[in-house]
């Protein structure tokens, strides 16, 4: 028998190390389903999805929050215009609230600067997502999105094996190398018994403005395929938009008009709740 080299993602056994016991979340918070959102690499707009799939859960009247694990490449509180750090007592950690009060737990909230580099191994980096979720007093949430950072390294892994995540959703976009890693992140999630929900395209095209003709300035998608080979449906397409962009720059994104993701929110609405 091979020794453990705890690298559950690249390992087929279904021994007592994938089956570590998950993390008792704070005991002031009480959140009802999470969603972790993932890529098999950056730059895909994965960080761009999990704050639309938040605005949309949240004007749908749901308390939404959004743990932003991705620890060294933190971007949601930009998004939001967040500028504010966390506030603390003895009891933990209060999240930032949005201007539409979508709660946020980011790393970015608790440095003295947005620009300080974080430059850490990974198991402090996967301690730290997992004190998000022990430490911060999250109160009551409907949805909790996990934005979580590229690839299939030590902060996923944690994620997957410390909380209870109902499901994940792939963020992907044209490219055909994107699509064999998105492979990639599907066993991943296949391997720890998460199910994949669905698949989001970004970057998907661009439109007009003037004629509304649309071009694939990233070449022809391959999303349905990929979505046919893996048993996964595509949950929208999101197209290359300026406007878009400029609202993330600018921290004003609950502004955005755009209902490419209104579908998704039947699928989570349908997902059980977590035991209180």
């Amino acid at each position: 028998m091979s020794e453990c080299n705890q690298d559950c993602a690249s390992c087929q056994k279904d021994c007592d190390t994938r089956k570590q016991p998950l993390k008792e979340k704070n005991t002031k918070s009480n959140i009802k389903k999470v969603i972790g959102v993932i890529s098999g690499k950056g730059g895909v707009g994965k960080s761009l999805v999990t704050s639309l799939l938040a605005i949309n859960m949240s004007r749908k009247g749901y308390r939404t929050a959004i743990l932003d694990a991705d620890i060294t490449g933190p971007s949601i509180p930009r998004v939001f215009g967040i500028t504010k750090k966390a506030d603390a007592c003895e009891l933990g950690i209060f999240p930032a609230l949005t201007k539409t009060g979508i709660k946020v737990m980011s790393i970015n909230l608790l440095l003295e600067q947005d620009t300080d580099p974080v430059i850490w191994r990974g198991p402090v980096l996967s301690g730290t997502v997992k004190q998000f979720w022990t430490d911060v007093i999250w109160d009551e949430v409907d949805f909790m999105f996990i934005d979580m950072p590229p690839g299939t390294g030590d902060v996923p892994l944690t994620v997957f094996q410390s909380l209870p995540i109902d499901g994940v959703i792939i963020v992907t976009s044209p490219q055909e190398l994107v699509s064999m890693i998105v492979k990639k992140a599907v066993k991943m999630a296949a391997m720890m018994n998460i199910p994949v929900l669905g698949i989001v395209e970004n970057m998907s095209y661009f439109e007009c403005p003037d004629c509304k003709k649309r071009y694939n300035l990233f070449g022809e998608s391959g999303v349905e395929k990929l979505a046919r080979d893996n048993n996964i449906p595509v949950f929208a397409s999101i197209p290359v938009n300026p406007k878009l962009a400029a609202a993330c720059d600018k921290g004003m994104l609950e502004l955005y008009d755009g209902g490419w993701l209104d579908g998704v929110a039947e699928v989570l609405e349908k997902l059980p709740s977590l035991p209180s």
